[in-house]
């Protein structure tokens, strides 16, 4: 099931009753899809740089089932799947000890960075997806 990320709940991802706050969440899922682009062995500072392409957020959605609080130990399951020949979602499964805490999407659409429109995905995103849509699961720390 695609890529595995392991994350420690620290006390600054949570509010004052003591749970993760809600966007935080999300950032977890973030640093996992981080991690899974560094796995794949992509220069994840140049990435992220976006010189000349980016991969901006057109879409996002995230269910909670049961609150995460300081010390869990979070493991996040990263499902990536193309849509077209620009755009990607990735499924994110958030679960502590085998129970399912959390679900969340995000929806991707590459660009050209110099006039914001689409463009295809470039091979070692190519590769990306294909690595971790696969049914190979690699694991991550974060």
């Amino acid at each position: 099931m695609g890529y595995i990320f392991e994350h420690q709940v620290r006390f600054h991802e949570t509010d004052g009753a003591g749970v993760v706050y809600f966007a935080n969440e999300l950032v977890m899922c973030h640093t996992a899809y981080e991690a899974s682009l560094a796995a794949a062995g992509l220069d994840v500072t140049a990435f992220f740089r976006a010189e000349t392409l980016a991969y901006p957020i057109v879409h996002t959605s995230m269910d909670y089932r049961h609150p995460l609080r300081c010390g869990d130990r979070v493991t996040i399951h990263l499902t990536p799947t193309r849509l077209d020949d620009s755009s990607f979602e990735i499924q994110y499964q958030l679960t502590l000890e085998d129970a399912a805490m959390a679900q969340a999407v995000t929806r991707h659409v590459c660009i050209e960075v110099d006039n914001r429109r689409r463009s295809p995905l470039p091979t070692e995103m190519e590769q990306w997806l294909a690595q971790w849509s696969g049914n190979s699961p690699q694991t991550g720390q974060g």
